[in-house]
């Protein structure tokens, strides 16, 4: 006998801190993007004038900025849309893989830029600090708007935070090129400008990692995060419950846990399983954050009682 428990996530403890990312407002997005796309041309025209790769190197993260948070929007609202007979688990992990996907861009466009960089090193340009100056400053303004429309969107959802990551990068990267900017100025220290380029592409190759793995894992359908030998322990201190093994669960979102296993029990009324079942969803739900359970009861059916079948 199988029992099914689609616990809504928005009760269990691990939602008590998490935003409403549903609510995310179309207009704030719009607002992050316009202010993203001119800060990309803006920067592309000032690195060609000035020489800067800094600066390059900064309107190519924001033109991955661009794309990334209008595809986030939109892949949030995807998420919402109601499960169907050919969704049944729903859209969920439309937010995963736009994640995902906004991850490996800037993974790979951080390990480009520092390529250039190295070639900039062995061949130094001549570059512009006052326009330099200039054109990162209004970048670096722009940006810590977008990052303010942001950040309280960005709590706990791996989608909205790969894309304020996106636009906290190029805040950071912004302040640099600013930094480097007054550097060539004052002292003509020309290679200031790869050393800002090589020092943002690897925090922002550290920042990424993070999600870039995170996203992997979920989408490899990977264990989530709980003490497997506690729920044991816990179940198994259940009168009449004999043993819980076959135990499989996986993440559908960062914030959507499914959890099922077999539980050996003693031969009893389907009413006195029923309470059994109460009680092991009630140790799932609130004590380990489980959104949806399956439990199939038996009586000495399966010959291999391991908590985890491989």
């Amino acid at each position: 006998m199988d029992k099914h428990n689609h616990a809504a996530h928005d009760n269990h403890p691990r939602s008590e801190h998490i935003h409403d990312t549903s609510k995310l407002s179309g207009k704030k997005i719009f607002w992050v993007t316009a202010l993203n796309a001119g800060i990309t041309l803006l920067e592309i025209i000032g690195g060609i004038l000035s020489g800067s790769l800094a600066l390059v190197s900064d309107s190519a993260h924001n033109l991955s900025d661009t794309v990334s948070i209008a595809l986030s929007y939109f892949a949030n609202k995807i998420a919402q849309k109601p499960k169907n007979v050919k969704k049944t688990y729903g859209y969920k992990r439309a937010e995963i893989l736009v994640a995902f996907f906004n991850s490996a861009v800037l993974f790979a466009i951080s390990a480009f830029l520092i390529y250039e960089a190295y070639k900039r090193f062995k061949s130094p340009e001549v570059i512009s600090g006052t326009l330099m100056i200039i054109v990162a400053s209004i970048g670096l303004i722009a940006n810590l708007i977008s990052v303010y429309l942001l950040e309280k969107d960005s709590h706990n959802n791996l989608n909205i935070k790969s894309s304020y990551l996106h636009l906290l990068s190029d805040t950071i990267s912004s302040a640099g090129v600013v930094i480097g900017g007054i550097i060539i100025k004052l002292w003509g220290i020309t290679w200031i400008d790869p050393l800002i380029t090589v020092l943002i592409s690897l925090y922002i190759l550290k920042e990424t990692w993070g999600i870039l793995t995170k996203t992997i894992d979920i989408l490899m359908q990977s264990s989530a995060p709980i003490d497997y030998k506690k729920i044991k322990n816990e179940i198994e201190n259940i009168e009449k419950v004999k043993n819980i093994h076959h135990v499989h669960s996986w993440m559908v979102n960062e914030n959507t846990v499914n959890f099922e296993a077999h539980v050996d029990l003693e031969d009893l009324k389907l009413s006195e399983v029923e309470e059994i079942y109460e009680k092991i969803e009630h140790i799932l739900k609130d004590h380990y954050g489980i959104s949806h359970v399956t439990i199939q009861a038996e009586v000495d059916k399966c010959s291999d009682k391991s908590m985890l079948k491989i």
